[in-house]
């Protein structure tokens, strides 16, 4: 059974229930959203929780989340449908005898090209229609999550095509007609903002901007997802996690790799972040060489000055 959302207040206490903590800026554009049937365009950097939003979304409602992954090249065929040859090849062949039967009785090439005709519904029907995402949302008997994700991975081409897709939920398959969406699916596009997205696709869309949470948001979050982490050390770990977000690394570590370092200290039996945990684990939060020597270089090992005291276990200064 399917569920709408009747207030925003409805949006963050439903999206709570399935581990996602949302701001109000994010449970009032989803409301909005589903009250105004738009597309909500979600842009931001990649591991922020742009997709776990629409996996949260889908399962608050009880909707099926349906799920395009955009990728260079992507193009209709991979998105919306295809035909399946071969299984339309098997039908021929084991309908042979049938279909000679019929050609047999023609006088004439055209009158065979004709009876043949006659039976073209029989091979271009549902039943060898390959439905890929888009036309699955579409066609759904039941309400859907569409989630298009990283759409600037995608060409423009395809991000044209899809504009239509969006305005009418419908598509014209040549042999079959003009498909209708059963039940307006709720459209969630996620971007890591690699391109710049055009301007006639986002007037389409509501737009919403997840940036990385602070340090009070990042921390509930740790909490909410990984409440075996001793409190204290998940305090530690989220504010060293922080800084590195500001130490302009070639990669900034996502939510998501947070909570992946936050299980590896529960792994661990972790008691407190000194540097010896933080030089084993710290690739878990780094994937760049570069970025791990840098973090090495200012956090764990950084130049002392005579009248400092050592660094503590975050590598902050306690000295005059």
């Amino acid at each position: 059974m399917t569920t709408v959302f009747d207030s925003t207040k409805t949006v963050k206490s439903e999206l709570s229930k399935q581990k996602y903590i949302a701001s109000d800026e994010i449970a009032t554009i989803v409301y909005l959203a589903q009250k105004l049937g738009k597309p909500l365009l979600a842009e931001g950097p990649a591991g922020v929780g742009k997709t776990e939003l629409a996996k949260g979304i889908a399962a608050a409602t009880g909707r099926e989340l349906i799920r395009l992954q955009c990728y260079e090249g992507l193009d209709e065929s991979k998105a919306l449908y295809e035909w399946e040859y071969s299984k339309q090849l098997l039908y021929t062949q084991l309908l042979r005898d049938k279909l000679n039967d019929t050609l047999g009785k023609a006088d004439s090439l055209t009158e065979a090209a004709d009876r043949l005709a006659k039976e073209e519904d029989v091979f271009f029907s549902n039943r060898f229609l390959l439905q890929r995402p888009l036309l699955k949302a579409i066609l759904s008997e039941k309400p859907t999550v569409l989630l298009i994700d990283e759409i600037d991975r995608a060409d423009a081409e395809f991000e044209a095509f899809l504009l239509e897709i969006l305005s009418d939920f419908q598509v014209s398959v040549p042999e079959l007609g003009t498909l209708s969406a059963k039940h307006k699916p709720f459209v969630i596009l996620t971007s890591n903002n690699t391109r710049e997205l055009s301007e006639a696709l986002k007037r389409r869309c509501l737009y919403l901007f997840i940036d990385y949470p602070n340090l009070q948001e990042e921390l509930a979050v740790v909490r909410l997802k990984v409440p075996d982490l001793n409190p204290k050390l998940a305090q530690q770990a989220v504010e060293f996690v922080q800084r590195l977000r500001k130490a302009d690394m070639r990669k900034s570590p996502s939510i998501s790799e947070t909570l992946d370092w936050a299980n590896a200290l529960v792994a661990l039996n972790a008691s407190n972040l000194d540097k010896t945990i933080l030089e084993d684990t710290l690739s878990v939060l780094l994937k760049h060489e570069a970025d791990l020597q840098k973090a090495k270089r200012q956090m764990l090992n950084p130049p002392q000055h005579p009248k400092q005291r050592p660094a503590d276990d975050f590598g902050r200064f306690s000295g005059n």
